[in-house]
C-alpha cells in the first residue's frame, strides 16, 4: 500500500502523519502518529444539500476503543465498547468546538469528522494529535472550510516552568494544565485547570501556546501544497432579496423593542408574537411556508447585528447594565432539609442548586477507559431539565453538554477539595439548573462552593466563576462581563473563568468566529478578576467559611490503623469475619493495604461498636495477660475456651487446678465463662491457665534447656 509520510518535531516530540487508502471510502482521511500514540481522523460529506434545516449539520466524534491500551473492559455478558466514556466526550467536544467556528454556517450538507484512537502508548495524549488529524483530514478532503487548525497543551509549575505536549507522566503535580487551539494568529478554543494561579501565567501559556499552534498550521500548509484536493462547490442557503427587503421592512420599528424588553422570559413572548405576526404577514404576501423558514433566519441575522450596533456604538445591552456589571445576586443555603448540603445561587434569572452527599471510602467511582484507570472521590454531576429554559424536551441520561458543563464546574472545584487523609469522605455534587439564562455551569461552580462549606466539606477556598462575552467587528470589540440570553446566543465569545481570590483554577472558552487574540483575552482574564472577587464577597456574607459541624444525617466516618499482616484476620475466610460485623452493627467497612480501616456508621455508637470489635481481632495478646473466656468444646486433654468470635485459646488440663485433675469435666463445663491468665503464645495460638487465677498460685520459674554438644559422650 502507498504511502505519503510528512513528520515534523514538535519540543523534542516528533510528530508523523501520514497518508494512505486507509479509509478510502471517506472525503479525507489520515493517520497521525507521535511516538506510539496513534489516530486515524477521517471526513466524510453527504451527498445532498439539505436546504430544509435551519442549522449547520455538522458531527464531530472521538471512538475510544480499549484495544489500543491492550484492554478488556465491559461485564462479563459485554466485552465490546459500547456508550463513550466521559473522558471521550470531553475529548470530541474539543476537536468540535475547535473545528465548528471555521465553517461556513449557512452550509446545509451533513459532515461527520471521526477521530478514532488506535494505539495509545500511555505517555502522549491522542487529543493534541486527535485535533491536528481531524485538521489534516479536512485539509486533504473536498470539503470547503476555514482551516488549518491545530491544538497544543501546555502545562507549567514553579519548579519546570512551561512545558509543551507533557506525557501524563510529566502532568502530575502541575500546577496548570491548558489545551488551547486555532488558527496561525488567534486562537479559538481554550481548556484550562489550574490550583490558582494567576492571570498573567496564564497570558504566558497562552502566548507559548500561539507559538506553537502557528508552527503547526504552517506544517499542514506545506502538506497542503503537495495534498489538498480542489474544493467542491456546495450550495449554501440564499435568500431572496424580495423576501429580505420585505423582512427587514417589518422588523424595522418592532425589533428593538421585542429584543430589549428587559428579561429573557419577556423577550421570548415578545419574540415568539413577532414571529406569529411576520408567519401572517408574509401567507398574506403570497410567500410560502419555505419563505417562512428563510425569514427566520434573516431575523436572527437581524437582532445579530442589533445587538452588536448597540454594544458597539453606545454599551448598550439588552438588559441596560453596563459592560462590566455583574447581574443581581440572591444566595441560600440549607434549602433542603435533610441534604448533607445545599444552596441555591441566583445570578439574574438563571438558578443552580446544587446539593452535597457524603458518603464512605468505598462509595468512590471506579474509571476503566483506555487512558485513564482509577478511582475518584470527588464528582461533580449537572442536570439541564428542559423546563429550565421553558422548553419541553427528553429526560434521561446526560447529553454531551451536560457532561461538558458538570466536567467544567468539577474542574474548576478539584483544587480546593481536601485530601483524603483530611477529610476520607467520598463527595458527590449534584447541580440542579432551575432557570437557565446565561453562564450556568459558572452559577454550578458557585453553588456547589456554597454547597460544600454548608455541608462541613473543609475546602480551602470557596471558588467563583463568570462567563464573559465578545462583540466584534472588523475594527472593534467591547468585552461584556456575565453574559445572558441574547449575548451568548449572537456573542462572538463565549469565555467561562473560574477562581478563588488567589488566582484561575478553571478556564474554558469558545468561539462564533475565526478565534480572538493574546490582547483579548489578557483583558477578558483581567475583566473576569474583578466580577470574580465581587461575586466571592457576596458568597462570603452567607457563609463565610466551612462549617465545622457536618449535618447529622451525614455519614460519620472513623478512622483506625492496623497491622496489615492482621488484615486477613479482619475480613476473615470468604469475607465471613468482616461481614458478620457489618451485619451486627450497620456499618461500612473499607480496608487499605496499608492497614488504614474507615468505619462508615449513620451514628457513632455504631462505629465505636465496630471499632471495639476489630480492635479484638487485631489484638498483640502478651503472656502474662489476663482475659476473660467462655468454655466452647471439651476435650480428654483440656478445653478451647472463645474469647471473641474471632480468637481461641487452649486451657490444658495440666492448667486448671493446683492439683491433680483427672476428668475435664470435674473443673469446667460448656458455657462456662472463666478467668484466665495467658501463659504462652505459639504461632498466635493462646495457652491459658485457670490456677494462675487461683489464690496461693506461685509461677515456677522457668530454665531453659540444657543443650548437649554431641561431640562430648555424656557419663
Amino acid at each position: 500500500m502507498e504511502k505519503k509520510e510528512y513528520s515534523l518535531e514538535l519540543d523534542g516530540k516528533n510528530i508523523v502523519v501520514e497518508f494512505s487508502r486507509l479509509a478510502e471510502q471517506a472525503n479525507g482521511s489520515v493517520l497521525v502518529k507521535m511516538d506510539q500514540t496513534i489516530v486515524l481522523a477521517t471526513a466524510v460529506m453527504g451527498q445532498q444539500d439539505r436546504l430544509e434545516i435551519d442549522y449547520m449539520p455538522l458531527s464531530v466524534e472521538y471512538e475510544e476503543k480499549y484495544y489500543a491500551a491492550g484492554k478488556i473492559y465491559g461485564s462479563r455478558f459485554v466485552r465490546r465498547e459500547s456508550r463513550p466514556s466521559e473522558n471521550a466526550i470531553l475529548t470530541g467536544r474539543l476537536i468540535d468546538r475547535t473545528l465548528r467556528p471555521l465553517f461556513n454556517q449557512k452550509l446545509r450538507r451533513d459532515i461527520q469528522v471521526v477521530v478514532t484512537c488506535l494505539s495509545i502508548d500511555e505517555k502522549n495524549d491522542p487529543d493534541i494529535i486527535g485535533i491536528l488529524a481531524a485538521s489534516l483530514s479536512l485539509l486533504n478532503s473536498d470539503i470547503s472550510w476555514g482551516g488549518p487548525v491545530a491544538g497544543v497543551r501546555v502545562g507549567w509549575n514553579q519548579e519546570k516552568g512551561f512545558l509543551i505536549n507533557p506525557q501524563y507522566s510529566d502532568r502530575e503535580g502541575l500546577s496548570l494544565e491548558i489545551v488551547a487551539s486555532g488558527t496561525e494568529t488567534k486562537i479559538n478554543m481554550i481548556e484550562t485547570q489550574a490550583k490558582e494561579v494567576s492571570e498573567d501565567i496564564i497570558e504566558q501559556g497562552l502566548a507559548l501556546a500561539q507559538e506553537k499552534i502557528k508552527k503547526l498550521v504552517d506544517f499542514q500548509n506545506q502538506i497542503a501544497k503537495e495534498m489538498a484536493k480542489e474544493k467542491k462547490e456546495m450550495q449554501f442557503v440564499s435568500i431572496d432579496s424580495k423576501l429580505e427587503e420585505y423582512v427587514k421592512h417589518f422588523l424595522s420599528d418592532k425589533l428593538e423593542t421585542a429584543v430589549y424588553a428587559g428579561n429573557k422570559k419577556s423577550m421570548n413572548l415578545s419574540l415568539s408574537a413577532l414571529d406569529d405576526l411576520l408567519y401572517k404577514e408574509l401567507l398574506s404576501n403570497s410567500f410560502t411556508d419555505r419563505d417562512f423558514k428563510i425569514a427566520k433566519m434573516i431575523v436572527e441575522e437581524e437582532i445579530d447585528k442589533l445587538v452588536h450596533k448597540n454594544i458597539l456604538d453606545s454599551d448598550k445591552r439588552p438588559d441596560g447594565r453596563k459592560l462590566d456589571e455583574v447581574r443581581t445576586l440572591d444566595i441560600m443555603i440549607d434549602v433542603l432539609p435533610r441534604a448533607h448540603g445545599s444552596a441555591l445561587f441566583m445570578r439574574g434569572t438563571t438558578q443552580a442548586l446544587s446539593v452535597i452527599t457524603l458518603g464512605s471510602t468505598g462509595d468512590v467511582l471506579t474509571i476503566q477507559g483506555m487512558e485513564v484507570t482509577g478511582t475518584k472521590r470527588f464528582m461533580h454531576h449537572y442536570n439541564f431539565p428542559p423546563f429550565c429554559s421553558g422548553e419541553t424536551g427528553r429526560l434521561g441520561s446526560p447529553g454531551r453538554r451536560e457532561i461538558g458543563h458538570g466536567a467544567l464546574a468539577e474542574k474548576a472545584l478539584i483544587p480546593m477539595i481536601p485530601e483524603k487523609e483530611v477529610f476520607p469522605y467520598t463527595i458527590r455534587a449534584v447541580t440542579e439548573i432551575l432557570s437557565s439564562n446565561g453562564s450556568t455551569s459558572m452559577a454550578s461552580a458557585c453553588a456547589t462552593s456554597l454547597s460544600l462549606m454548608a455541608a462541613g466539606v473543609p475546602i480551602k477556598e470557596p471558588v467563583a466563576g463568570i462567563a464573559m462575552g465578545l462583540m466584534s467587528d472588523e475594527t472593534r470589540y467591547k468585552i461584556l462581563t456575565d453574559i445572558q440570553g441574547p449575548e451568548d446566543h449572537f456573542g462572538d465569545m463565549d469565555c467561562k473563568v473560574a477562581g478563588t481570590k488567589n488566582g484561575i483554577t478553571a478556564m474554558q472558552m469558545d468561539v462564533k468566529i475565526s478565534g480572538v487574540t493574546p490582547k483579548i483575552i489578557r483583558e477578558v482574564m483581567e475583566q473576569s478578576k474583578k466580577a470574580r472577587l465581587e461575586i466571592l464577597e457576596k458568597m462570603k456574607a452567607v457563609i463565610s467559611e466551612p462549617r465545622k459541624e457536618m449535618s447529622s444525617f451525614a455519614p460519620r466516618i472513623t478512622t483506625m490503623e492496623i497491622d496489615p499482616s492482621k488484615i486477613g484476620g479482619v475480613i476473615g475466610a470468604g469475607g465471613k469475619t468482616i461481614n458478620q460485623i457489618i451485619a451486627d452493627t450497620g456499618v461500612a467497612i473499607d480496608i487499605e493495604d496499608t492497614g488504614l480501616v474507615y468505619i462508615t456508621s449513620p451514628d457513632e455508637e455504631s462505629s465505636l461498636k465496630a471499632k471495639k470489635i476489630i480492635e479484638e481481632i487485631v489484638r498483640e495478646y502478651k503472656v502474662g495477660d489476663i482475659i476473660d473466656g467462655k468454655v466452647s468444646q471439651i476435650k480428654e486433654f483440656g478445653a478451647i475456651i472463645d474469647i471473641n468470635p474471632w480468637q481461641d485459646g487452649l486451657l490444658h488440663i495440666s492448667e486448671m487446678a493446683n492439683y491433680r485433675v483427672n476428668k475435664v469435666e470435674d473443673v469446667v463445663k460448656i458455657d462456662d465463662v472463666l478467668k484466665l491468665k495467658i501463659t504462652k503464645i505459639e504461632n498466635g495460638r493462646l495457652g491459658l491457665s485457670l490456677k494462675a487465677m487461683q489464690p496461693g498460685y506461685e509461677e515456677k520459674p522457668s530454665y531453659p534447656k540444657p543443650r548437649f554438644d554431641r561431640r562430648t559422650p555424656r557419663r
